[in-house]
């Protein structure tokens, strides 16, 4: 297996366990979104609050598409 594949795959593990984190955690949908937000803004600054706030929205419901 060539190193590119196992660090992708770890990639993808990765992601789609802090995705079950984020679904499985004890706070709103909406609080945990903004929790979101606040940290990739305060990690990236240069991103606009409404850009993000559109962002998280639609990794919600694609998040909720998948989920179902």
């Amino acid at each position: 297996m060539r190193t590119v594949h196992v660090i992708l795959a770890l990639a993808g593990a990765a992601a789609a366990g802090a995705l079950a984190g984020l679904l499985l955690a004890p706070r709103k949908g909406e609080e945990t979104r903004k929790n979101v937000c606040d940290f990739v803004l305060s990690h990236a600054p240069g991103l606009k609050d409404r850009r993000l706030e559109r962002l998280a929205n639609q990794i919600a419901r694609e998040v909720k598409e998948e989920v179902r």
